[in-house]
């Protein structure tokens, strides 16, 4: 699974164990958790991960051309939708690899918008923690064609 999700991503990770905490909902974690396993979840690394999109959209934004704060925030603002989140994640074929509780799995979850966009943003941190910003800023413009 991980080599089908990392060419889908266009980044190898030198830690999977980073990988499967992007990849892993807060249900499915505390599911294991009541089984005595010991599980991390994505929720920290969304945080981390929407943090970094903004850094790297904005400096690529600038990159291109935009001159004003207003275009930066609009443009920037646009980018970062969760529809358009979504929409980058269902490209990418993250859905599949999510890793979902029980629940999730019955809802398909992993089709929804908000979990599209709160993975891609748990990968997005991923990455910067594997590889650092300039993996992170390399791997994201590719995904935003900016």
């Amino acid at each position: 699974m991980a080599m089908a999700i990392e060419e889908a991503l266009g980044y190898n990770f030198s830690n999977k164990n980073l990988l499967k905490r992007a990849l892993t909902r807060k249900a499915y974690a505390n599911e294991q958790k009541q089984h005595n396993q010991d599980c991390e979840d994505q929720e920290v690394y969304r945080i981390l991960g929407d943090a970094v999109l903004k850094l790297v959209l904005v400096d690529r934004l600038i990159a291109s051309g935009c001159g004003t704060r207003e275009d930066i925030t609009l443009k920037k603002k646009e980018l970062e939708r969760e529809e358009k989140l979504a929409e980058i994640g269902r490209n990418l074929g993250i859905g599949h690899a999510i890793i979902l509780g029980i629940g999730e799995k019955k809802q398909k979850a992993n089709e929804e918008p908000k979990v599209l966009a709160e993975t891609l943003e748990a990968l997005i941190a991923a990455i910067y923690l594997d590889g650092g910003f300039d993996a992170s800023r390399e791997t994201i413009s590719k995904w935003f064609k900016i």
